[in-house]
């Protein structure tokens, strides 16, 4: 047996910290969107209990009171929810809690898996209207965070079988055709808009966003977890393919830049990247692992070995590391952590013994030596929330796996769209 690493008191001591609703202090509760906020409120949390509940780390008392504080209410769907917030986020949630316990939640699960659906195909023949106007799309219309890639990792999920995540898919594969704009082809997902979602003078003529939060990494994971599990539509292979000739075209080292701009396109503006963290919002964690899920869809051994090897130097790169500032989910050390111990179980031979070791750095950066993880906690707890992308829920859920060995018992992580 494992011993597990130290990191996991500090994980143990988060939770312990969220045990109880009724200590959440009103900075945290007042705020409107706290209640169904997956990113940064209470489904996040349970996600940590749910996890902890099942693999035997923790009582599902705490899981069931912050599910409750979740469903205190009506539920948004429609257009103003997504994969982080409203119906979607709460299905999610449910849907490891009755991975955990299986028969729990299903009628609130069935009327919440109805909503996301019908909200899914509406999405959908919005994008393709949008598509026969000949307009650009939003990063709010595709990407993980707020579009069709994170709403089609619950129908994955929740109804592999349906038509949702059918037009989901096929609407993917659509976005991924280049389309003539202002007298440029350019490539599907350009949007006009900055990296925000919103107008930003800093980007005259948009951009092509190369994040999994935010950009077309998103839908290549959503495309290629679901041809991994044998769900495919027509094209899609073939989009497949243009997202990873587009990434192959900006790959710089082991990094990719966060985003493209015409000026990147008229060569003016190529030069080196600077050294940034490799983060699974923007940055090589994220971008590495959809490789590798995609070389696995596509049983593509050069593309897979490519992938764990860039994922494995990025992590062991220090200037990389040295421009990773927390601990989160997001962009922190837990979360690479947690990355690399991902891909290290589905990683060539070789490979998977320098993400596991890179991961153990990690979780020593992450929680030093003869650190205290009650004052560790409470410090993080003070200074990011206990939300799950960004607080302290996120990092100690992302430190359970790499710091225990063992795979997540309730695939949480599917909303990260790294499994």
């Amino acid at each position: 047996m494992t011993t597990p690493h130290p990191a996991l008191r500090l994980s143990d001591r988060i939770a312990e910290l969220l045990t109880d609703p009724a200590d959440a202090p009103p900075a945290w509760t007042s705020r409107p969107h706290w209640r169904q906020s997956l990113a940064h409120g209470a489904p996040g949390i349970a996600l940590l209990h749910i996890e902890r509940a099942a693999t035997g780390r923790g009582p599902w008392d705490p899981a069931r009171a912050w599910l409750a504080v979740a469903a205190d209410g009506p539920v948004t769907s429609g257009a103003d929810s997504y994969l982080y917030y409203g119906a979607p986020a709460l299905a999610h949630t449910l849907a490891c809690a009755a991975q955990a316990r299986p028969g729990s939640c299903s009628n609130a699960l069935a009327h919440l898996d109805g909503a996301v659906a019908v909200n899914a195909l509406r999405r959908c023949d919005a994008t393709l209207a949008r598509i026969a106007r000949g307009d650009l799309p939003t990063l709010a219309e595709f990407d993980a965070i707020r579009g069709l890639a994170g709403v089609g990792s619950v129908l994955l999920r929740r109804a592999p079988d349906g038509e949702a995540i059918q037009r989901v898919l096929h609407c993917l594969t659509r976005l991924t055709a280049g389309v003539k704009h202002n007298g440029r082809m350019l490539p599907g997902w350009w949007t006009q808009d900055g990296p925000s979602g919103t107008p930003d003078e800093r980007f005259p003529g948009g951009h092509a966003n190369s994040g999994l939060a935010h950009g077309i990494v998103g839908p290549l994971a959503l495309l290629s977890l679901a041809l991994r599990r044998g769900i495919e539509v027509d094209g899609q292979r073939e989009s497949i393919h243009t997202i990873l000739v587009w990434l192959g075209r900006w790959r710089d080292g082991h990094a990719w830049p966060y985003w493209i701009t015409p000026g990147n396109l008229d060569g003016a503006a190529r030069t080196p990247l600077a050294p940034q963290r490799p983060s699974w919002c923007y940055g090589t964690a994220g971008v590495a692992r959809a490789l590798q899920l995609a070389a696995l869809a596509l049983d593509d051994s050069r593309l897979r070995h490519r992938a764990e090897s860039t994922l494995a130097t990025a992590l062991a790169d220090p200037k990389a590391l040295a421009a990773t500032t927390d601990l989160s989910a997001c962009h922190g050390y837990a979360g690479l952590a947690h990355i690399a111990h991902r891909a290290a179980a589905d990683a060539l031979p070789r490979n998977a013994a320098l993400l596991r070791a890179g991961a153990s750095v990690l979780l020593d950066t992450a929680h030093p030596p003869h650190t205290d993880p009650d004052e560790q906690a409470r410090r993080l707890l003070a200074m990011a929330g206990p939300g799950f992308l960004e607080g302290a829920a996120g990092t100690a859920l992302a430190l359970l796996a790499p710091a225990t060995g063992t795979p997540p018992a309730t695939h949480w992580d599917a909303c990260l769209l790294t499994s």
